[in-house]
């Protein structure tokens, strides 16, 4: 058990540190710095002990065995860079709608994957895998289209040009926007 506290400690922090890096090369400091911190929460910080892997997502695991995960329940619940977050129903005909993030939370997304595909793939990791990632669960998201045009755009330009180039995009978009508000 003391094994895997410390390696869930360390994967959390180093995913933080990997955020903070990206948020900051496009200017979201402040968002980087309190990235996921709820993740240090008892609610979250036991599933992610009880079932660390260092491989994958502790929630991941946590879902397979038990059928959900109130970990992940809690997480989406309290941080704006899930696209989770943002689902809502309609008031008119009572359906469940992804609603447009901020572009600031599109930023901080894109950074997210980022850094949870480098943490989890370690030295097989290619700027690549982020968008095979999306690819591979975008049919089964409810979001709103120029959410998921400016994520593919993003991640496109990561697979394509490299990280340089995504956050120089990123930056340049929230420069444009006035700070993504």
């Amino acid at each position: 058990m003391l094994a895997r506290f410390w390696g869930h400690l360390r994967t959390v922090q180093r995913h933080r540190r990997l955020v903070f890096r990206l948020c900051r090369g496009c200017g979201l400091f402040w968002q980087g710095l309190t990235h996921d911190l709820s993740k240090y929460s008892p609610e979250e910080f036991y599933t992610g002990v009880k079932y660390f892997s260092g491989d994958r997502s502790p929630n991941d695991v946590d879902r397979r065995l038990n059928g959900m995960s109130r970990a992940w329940l809690h997480h989406k619940g309290r941080n704006k860079h899930h696209l989770e977050y943002w689902i809502d129903y309609r008031a008119e005909d009572g359906c469940f709608t992804g609603l447009q993030m901020p572009l600031r939370y599109i930023v901080e997304s894109v950074c997210d994957r980022i850094a949870a595909s480098s943490v989890y793939r370690g030295a097989l990791y290619t700027d690549r895998d982020p968008l095979d990632y999306y690819l591979k669960s975008r049919e089964y998201y409810l979001m709103h289209p120029e959410t998921d045009a400016a994520y593919s755009r993003y991640l496109e330009i990561l697979a394509r040009s490299g990280e340089s180039a995504c956050l120089n995009a990123m930056k340049e978009d929230l420069v444009a926007s006035a700070g993504g508000h």
